[in-house]
């Protein structure tokens, strides 16, 4: 990180990811899990074609459960909290790219595009503060510069902790139900309105979150 630590910090980077990674594994063990739509994607990975994952911010816990492609990186913002994310996604299994669009962004929007020759890419685009469930234009950016489609993808669980942090930060219970939604995919070309491309995508994730939430409440 580029600020010095304090000692406080320098153990929670060391011990926590670890910790984390053991908690969530078993959390997910004691969970049913079952994603609607998958095909939607699968049709990408099965042509090894690369995609661009959008999900909120607040529904990031288990979204690695959702990605059966071949490899993907994740736009993690540089500030510490950003790097704590980052370094439990590595336990897991996934890359990062460090920036935001409040820091760092123009240089994450070019590893981003050389990363998405080659990997899927994940973003939060309400992240990392906010307002929630508001899209910002980096992922619509992206997807334009690159041409890779935005797949939407949303999580919803029966039972849940809902933290009072600025994203109400979605926690599932041991035992609850988790259920993953896939979106139809979202191009955006050269002469299309960035601003209605931001819209489509916010309307269709905020559709997909509600419908999930009330899914899960039904079928439980």
């Amino acid at each position: 990180m580029p600020h010095k630590l304090k000692l406080k910090d320098k153990l929670i980077l060391t011990f926590v990811p670890s910790l984390a990674k053991i908690i969530i594994k078993a959390l997910v063990f004691t969970m049913k899990l079952e994603s609607l739509y998958e095909e939607r994607v699968m049709q990408f990975w099965d042509r090894d074609e690369k995609v661009i994952v959008a999900f909120w911010h607040n529904r990031l816990l288990l979204m690695g459960y959702s990605y059966h492609g071949k490899g993907i990186k994740t736009l993690i913002s540089q500030h510490k909290d950003g790097e704590l994310i980052a370094r439990i996604l590595n336990k897991l299994g996934f890359g990062s790219i460090r920036g935001s669009s409040t820091r760092g962004g123009a240089q994450a929007m070019r590893e981003m595009i050389k990363a998405a020759k080659e990997w899927d890419i994940a973003i939060t685009p309400d992240g990392p503060k906010g307002p929630r469930y508001v899209v910002q234009e980096g992922v619509i950016a992206l997807a334009r510069l690159t041409g890779r489609p935005i797949m939407p993808l949303t999580f919803g669980s029966s039972r849940k902790k809902v933290f009072g942090s600025w994203d109400s930060f979605n926690l599932p219970y041991p035992f609850s139900r988790g259920v993953f939604i896939w979106g139809e995919p979202i191009y955006v070309g050269k002469e299309d309105d960035m601003e209605e491309k931001r819209k489509e995508l916010e309307g269709k994730l905020r559709e997909m979150t509600e419908f999930v939430d009330e899914y899960v409440r039904r079928e439980k």
